[in-house]
């Protein structure tokens, strides 16, 4: 049975990575909390499937991000790390190239400094080409002497001394966001360079984006998360995520199998158990489901995203893979990443075995999982140096990962009334970071309308989800 309207402050519709996290927010700051999961299962997109004995991911992403920042979630103080070896391994079709961890960590924040600056400079030249359209130019000494003008004003009134120095330069405005694409083919800065060769792909991997059609501002966050974390897989599957922020909250918070059909700022009615009241409701699902409780809900497009688990032989010898732990990025194929899951987490596989994972993205991860399986296999066997013995599971997610088109928001409303909120990677970036921390400003927005201490320091005003 669910618990009563009495016992509960907040429903949150979602057993996701964002609504865990929301959950251990709100309960971590006194408030009482029922999280509804549909499926029999908690996780979301970060699920681990168990099949003798090996530990399969449906996501198959590795994570980009610093290990202590992420454990700042309350619930993840105990996630363990297991490292990709440092830097990566680039493979033209013929051999494998190493990328050593300075040089690939120099290119990829130097890549997303152009991008930023690549933006900043068309930004400049549109305002330059309207002024000259218009006849209006503008007269920066006379808006400098307008400044000082206004400063020794100011001063008057306060009974301050004038400062003896000029007026300090504006600060620079924001880049213009744009296509990853249009901002990397007009970057002076960087002539075709050996690091592009593995920038490109990179950012294919760390988006889900092959076509580098989503925001330049989105990649260069996720170039300087590169540069400045280490890409890791969570110890044990990607449901270790989830299953730590589920098993931090109070027992009986989770009830699994319940089904909402609808929701209000007074409570949700499910399937299962008819009207459930409460203060406030959070809708954390992906945005598809998010959108036929919310109508009206912007759905953003998707990048479909096929994960192949490939097993083989451990031991030495033809047939065994080899022992890389780097990220390997292919230029050519329907490979987009590819890794060796088993020796960098062994706790994967069971012994005497290994276990590659491989990800396709765009549309050659339409591709029925037979053929799919065809086209990767002999790219497999050049990459890691062995033909994989047994496909033991392919998992298809047209919505995987929510696209971040030119303009994109990072931090989309999370309240859409006071009582109901929303959150989800979709109202974030389109990663694990995202997800959680939309989960935190949904948590915080709900506190504040509470009228409780907030979680952050951030400004007191915040929009409404749209």
């Amino acid at each position: 049975m669910l618990r009563t309207a009495s016992a509960v402050d907040v429903v949150i519709v979602g057993a996701g990575p964002a609504g865990l996290a929301a959950a251990r927010h709100l309960t971590g700051a006194g408030v009482s909390v029922a999280v509804l999961e549909a499926s029999p299962e908690i996780g979301g997109r970060s699920v681990t499937d168990h099949l003798d004995g090996y530990r399969l991911d449906h996501c198959g992403r590795p994570l980009a991000v610093s290990a202590a920042e992420l454990r700042r979630t309350p619930g993840l103080g105990e996630l363990t790390p297991r490292p990709f070896a440092p830097g990566l391994s680039v493979h033209n079709g013929q051999r494998v190239q190493r990328i050593s961890a300075p040089r690939s960590t120099r290119g990829a924040l130097s890549a997303a400094r152009a991008l930023v600056r690549a933006d900043r400079r068309t930004e400049r030249r549109t305002d330059r080409q309207t002024a000259r359209q218009t006849g209006r130019l503008p007269d920066r000494r006379a808006e400098q002497d307008a400044d000082r003008r206004t400063v020794r004003r100011l001063d008057r009134r306060t009974g301050r001394a004038a400062p003896s120095y000029t007026t300090p330069p504006a600060a620079p405005a924001p880049a213009v966001d744009r296509p990853i694409r249009d901002a990397l083919a007009s970057r002076p800065a960087f002539p075709p360079r050996a690091h592009d060769a593995f920038l490109r792909p990179l950012l294919g991997a760390l988006l889900c984006d092959p076509q580098l059609r989503g925001s330049s501002r989105g990649a260069a966050a996720a170039l300087r998360g590169y540069a400045e974390g280490q890409l890791w897989l969570p110890a044990g599957g990607a449901f270790a995520v989830p299953g730590l922020l589920a098993a931090a909250l109070p027992p009986g918070t989770v009830r699994t199998s319940v089904r909402v059909t609808a929701v209000s700022t007074t409570g949700v009615h499910t399937a299962e158990h008819g009207p459930v009241p409460c203060r406030a409701v959070l809708v954390a699902t992906g945005a598809r489901a998010a959108a036929e409780l919310l109508p009206g809900l912007r759905v953003p497009a998707f990048h479909p995203v096929t994960v192949l688990h490939h097993t083989a032989a451990a031991s030495g010898g033809r047939g065994a893979p080899s022992r890389d732990t780097a990220l390997i990025l292919p230029t050519d194929g329907p490979v987009a990443y590819t890794y060796a899951a088993g020796a960098i987490d062994p706790s994967r596989t069971p012994p005497g075995r290994a276990l590659l994972t491989t990800v396709v993205l765009g549309a050659a991860a339409g591709l029925p999982p037979a053929v799919l399986d065809r086209a990767v296999r002999p790219q497999l066997d050049r990459i890691h140096g062995a033909q994989p013995r047994e496909l033991l599971t392919t998992h298809h997610d047209p919505y995987a990962v929510p696209a971040m088109p030119a303009p994109h928001d990072p931090e989309r409303p999370v309240r859409v009334l006071a009582g109901l909120y929303v959150c989800g990677d979709h109202r974030d970036t389109g990663t694990l970071p995202g997800a959680l921390n939309s989960g935190r400003r949904a948590a915080r927005a709900i506190l504040q309308d509470f009228g409780l201490p907030a979680l952050t320091t951030e400004p007191d005003t915040l929009p409404a989800a749209a």
